[in-house]
């Protein structure tokens, strides 16, 4: 995204796409149980320090990170430290973010949050041994997430933007809850959670030929994905422009 086209029009349309990144995400992790050996220590050898999912989403982030992807400052890692460098030439990513403020990295609420909170609102539980197809599947749906909540440094910056004055009194007073008022839209959020509900419903149906098949029966229920925005994904993005805001004057 060039600078010079960054709207708050173009950053919604860019959240609107990742909720469907989002949705088919939950839709394949569901394919799987929840399959618990995936996230516990004792089932990696000695050699690694940590569970399954964690292995996995750390020997991917390092391959990645020799690709260049975390050049991308769309892109946040779960595991930053000890990343090696890029293989390939740097890409001229425009510069849209205010430096003090663009480094915010949540991935450790969002994983917390993923793992201990979202997976047994739509997984079944189970084992069918797949631990390695259900890590890859943790990744992608981490990922999708990490990658739509840290878009609030862009929709508070382009906030920022169009009404400096609105918001620079809360931002040198560091008043948190003056910042989040100002980011909250009631009636926004509601649409959102209603889309996204619509979308569950069409991207999860059960296709069947018979016509008296279960018309409602969906891969992923669509009110935990309502949920999930709700309680989860657009409070951890206004935390994120809060930050964000608090370090815009630095």
């Amino acid at each position: 995204m060039a600078k010079n086209s960054l709207t708050l029009e173009s950053v919604r349309h860019s959240l609107i796409r990742q909720e469907d990144s989002i949705i088919f995400s939950l839709i394949e992790r569901a394919h799987f149980p929840i399959n618990s050996p995936t996230y516990s220590p004792s089932h990696v050898s000695n050699s690694f320090s940590g569970p399954l999912l964690r292995f996995v989403v750390k020997e991917t982030e390092a391959l990645l990170a020799k690709a260049g992807r975390y050049a991308n400052p769309e892109e946040h890692p779960f595991f930053p430290e000890d990343l090696p460098p890029s293989v390939v030439p740097p890409h001229n990513f425009a510069k849209f973010l205010h430096p003090p403020a663009a480094s915010i990295n949540i991935n450790k609420d969002i994983w917390d949050t993923y793992i201990n909170k979202l997976l047994q609102l739509f997984v079944a539980p189970g084992d069918d041994g797949n631990y390695a197809s259900t890590a890859a599947s943790d990744l992608v749906c981490l990922q999708a997430l990490s990658r739509r909540i840290h878009y609030g440094k862009l929709v508070a910056e382009v906030k920022f933007r169009e009404s400096p004055q609105e918001y620079e009194p809360a931002i040198r007073a560091k008043d948190r809850d003056t910042l989040m008022k100002l980011l909250t839209f009631e009636k926004v959020e509601e649409a959102v959670m209603n889309r996204v509900a619509k979308k569950a419903m069409m991207f999860g149906q059960e296709v069947t030929l018979n016509k008296d098949g279960n018309h409602e029966k969906y891969k992923v229920d669509p009110s935990v994905v309502s949920r999930f925005y709700g309680d989860w994904i657009m409070p951890l993005t206004k935390h994120v422009e809060v930050e964000y805001l608090l370090r815009r004057l630095d």
